[in-house]
């Protein structure tokens, strides 16, 4: 469901509450573009774990296939100031 940005500014946020009992999510319209989207708590944790999950399938499969290096914290922290 998309709400303007106005309706949100006007209704408050019990406005999206009664929302999202109608609908899973809520899609914020600023000026024309789609610019936000609104979730319960429940159903944004849910996603949350989703992608921690990924996340780590992602990170022991770079492992099993030994995409992976070892160093110290040290080295590591001179990598990354390298980088910048």
């Amino acid at each position: 469901m998309i709400v303007s940005a106005n309706e949100v500014k006007t209704k408050g946020v019990s406005f999206l509450g009664k929302l999202l009992k109608e609908a899973d999510e809520l899609i914020i319209n600023v000026r024309g573009k789609n610019k936000y989207v609104v979730l319960d708590i429940e159903r944004y944790e849910a996603f949350r774990r989703q992608e921690l999950d990924l996340a780590h399938m992602k990170a022991m499969q770079d492992i099993e296939e030994g995409r992976y290096q070892e160093q110290t914290a040290k080295e590591h922290v001179k990598e990354l100031l390298n980088a910048l």
